[in-house]
């Protein structure tokens, strides 16, 4: 029987952290070594008491270092699972490499140039880094129709829709929808007349070569996108629904397997499938 992975997950007891702790829990090549939680609350309580899933045997803690510390100790390559809060994800993503473990990075909201500078620190260390705005499957489908579809449409809007708590807007998936569309090498949505906002923001945040996203935050939303393309006489939409934040466990999963594998940073569920 092949090693087990040793895994701490960062967040774990947010919504998408509850999800990851029971899915990696219960895969038969991991092993849970840890739970990070920024609230201090939990603090040595068991996580799979804290999530209601039953004695994992594995104490919440707040201690980031000490915990990255242990994992770079472990016989297996480890891998920290992050989804956290923008603000901290940075550090936490240079911490793990610095101390050679894996990040599998949900949390989005970082910056194009820290991405890079993530990239570059990660290139140094040859350590591997999976950094994926979304880690649905539908997604990923829903961004390579949108390519195709690009081919035949010069006007597109992305609509996101998320609950009240998600931090950052836009979206990781719809920043990186835009940007995939955008280095197809075209501008989309030529102007025919001289736009007034009568508020501003009405048009949404312009993203590279023209692409317009809108951002809806409401409670009872899970995580939406709409890709919408606008021809002489059609309309053509693209839409993803996360019901449930299990859909996102199969990405999770893959994600862990497969920053063993890599030794430099790669940005995108796609890029591993």
């Amino acid at each position: 029987m092949a090693s087990q992975i040793p895994v701490v997950v960062n967040g774990a007891t947010g919504k998408m952290g509850r999800e990851i702790v029971k899915a990696v829990s219960q895969a038969q090549d991991m092993t849970l070594i840890g739970a990070i939680a920024r609230n201090p609350n939990h603090v040595g309580e068991d996580i799979g008491e804290v999530i209601g899933c039953g004695a994992l045997e594995v104490p919440v803690t707040n201690d980031y270092e000490p915990m990255m510390a242990m994992l770079s100790q472990e016989k297996q390559l480890g891998v920290v699972v992050d989804v956290t809060h923008p603000d901290a994800v940075y550090g936490n993503i240079r911490s793990a490499i610095a101390y050679g473990v894996r990040p599998v990075v949900g949390t989005t909201g970082l910056s194009l140039a820290q991405i890079q500078e993530l990239a570059e620190f990660a290139d140094k260390a040859s350590t591997g880094c999976l950094i994926a705005p979304n880690f649905s499957i539908g997604v990923v489908l829903l961004q390579q129709a949108a390519v195709q579809a690009s081919q035949y449409f010069d006007h597109v809007e992305i609509i996101e829709l998320h609950h009240n708590q998600k931090a950052d807007a836009p979206s990781g998936t719809a920043v990186q929808t835009a940007q995939l569309l955008a280095e197809l090498g075209k501008t989309y949505n030529p102007q025919l007349v001289e736009e007034t906002e009568k508020i501003a923001g009405a048009r949404g945040a312009q993203a590279e070569e023209g692409i317009r996203i809108h951002s809806v935050r409401l409670p009872g939303l899970v995580a939406h996108q709409e890709v919408i393309f606008g021809g002489d006489g059609q309309i053509y939409t693209l839409r993803h629904d996360a019901s449930d934040r299990t859909c996102y466990m199969p990405g999770v999963l893959l994600s862990i397997r497969k920053v063993l594998q890599l030794k430099t940073l790669v940005y995108g569920l796609e890029k591993i499938l």
